[in-house]
């Protein structure tokens, strides 16, 4: 009899912990309050004083600036505070602070090693892309500003910090921009690993990189510290910006800020995700290049977003590059696809822009930039555009050809 009393209260007890596990908190969900972090953006030439009135109204707290879209990241007590601000007169629109990810598939391939390489070795993208014919020639993209919006960029790898030039921590501007997860690193290398004796090389081995560091130490981040980070590129003359980061989400002031970057003569290239699902943003804006992933027979990675708003493709999978530290890794994800395709911008931009400068303003434009880099791409799938592949592989070495 104890043996049946002992069985059903087990057996409760197990169904009680699965009801536990799997069952909404429905009480959590009746009672949550739609307040934290929003970024609010004010009518044009509201001045200061005005705005930390308004703020002081809703009983919110300043957190920061982001004056490229006439904003400001305020922490807000409630629901009813955030529908309070939407009501004032001098309130543009209140968007949400969202999560944005580092864009890295998740795989059992992933490896690190911590020390330094004794000897240097041609990664498959950067072969796969002919970045390597184009050095030969003189062009390494020096000294073209390349802005890393990422996880930072270690400050002590032998393989990158001749060509880091400097960086910003958007998270906590008295903190360091060093890369304390790896990925920023990893996407850093892609774009300009120099070409030494060491490790691996990158697709414009000389370019100038930045260190913008939006994301923390787990890889995510807020979109304010995003934003920050583009506004920072453009105050700073960054001339491309690699954002291998994204969300779901399609929030007004992200579009604002890329848009904003473009306007002003900034190349924005984006992952476009690992979900296999839509294209996710910043990706998704038409202002930004968005690049799906592809493996070494140049067929598309079966995790990476695909979408009538992809541009290009470019080498995602199993990808070799520095690491946080010392280090190298073999990571895979759009997040490497994109770095290939910013470096090959790069390269782009140290060539006379002849033939393309349609404005005739004597300089390469964004948009006569992407239009090489397609027109001189390696078709693949459906004979011209197609969902999965833009308007094909990148390819390097023809990109910088007259």
């Amino acid at each position: 009899m104890k043996k049946i009393i002992f069985s059903v209260i087990s057996i409760a007890a197990m169904l009680g912990l699965v009801l536990f596990v799997i069952q909404p908190n429905f009480s959590a969900a009746q009672t949550k309050d739609d307040g934290g972090r929003k970024i609010v953006v004010f009518k044009v030439g509201l001045n200061d004083a005005a705005k930390d009135e308004i703020v002081r109204w809703v009983g919110g707290a300043k957190l920061k600036n982001i004056g490229l879209i006439g904003a400001e990241v305020i922490q807000i007590p409630s629901r009813a505070a955030t529908e309070k601000l939407k009501t004032h007169p001098d309130i543009v629109r209140v968007d949400e602070d969202v999560e944005v990810f580092a864009l890295q598939y998740r795989e059992g391939n992933f490896r690190a090693e911590r020390i330094t390489r004794s000897s240097q070795s041609l990664p498959w993208g950067i072969d796969q892309i002919d970045a390597e014919l184009v050095w030969p020639g003189g062009n390494t993209a020096n000294p073209v500003k390349v802005g890393i919006i990422d996880t930072g960029i270690s400050n002590n790898h032998p393989d990158l910090t001749a060509n880091v030039k400097g960086g910003v921590n958007t998270i906590n501007p008295r903190k360091s921009w060093n890369d304390d997860n790896g990925h920023g690193s990893h996407v850093a290398g892609i774009v300009a690993a120099l070409n030494n004796t060491i490790g691996v090389v990158g697709v414009g081995p000389a370019a100038d990189l930045y260190a913008i560091k939006a994301l923390n130490a787990a890889g995510s981040g807020y979109l304010s510290d995003v934003i920050e980070g583009i506004q920072w590129a453009m105050t700073n003359g960054m001339q491309v910006i690699n954002m291998s980061l994204g969300t779901d989400s399609d929030i007004q002031s992200f579009h604002d800020a890329v848009a904003a970057a473009k306007g002003t003569g900034v190349v924005v290239v984006a992952a476009a995700g690992n979900s296999g699902g839509s294209v996710i943003y910043p990706a998704a804006y038409p202002e930004a290049i968005a690049v799906s992933a592809t493996d070494k027979n140049n067929v598309i990675a079966s995790w990476s977003n695909r979408g009538p708003e992809i541009d290009l493709a470019a080498p995602g999978v199993s990808i070799y590059s520095t690491y946080k530290g010392t280090g190298y890794a073999t990571l895979s994800g759009t997040s490497m696809a994109a770095p290939h395709v910013a470096g090959s911008v790069a390269l782009v931009l140290n060539t006379p822009v002849g033939g393309y400068d349609v404005n005739l303003n004597g300089k390469w434009d964004p948009d006569e930039v992407q239009k090489k880099l397609q027109d001189r791409a390696l078709d693949l799938g459906k004979t011209g555009f197609d969902n999965l592949y833009g308007w094909g592989l990148v390819n390097a070495y023809k990109a910088v050809q007259p």
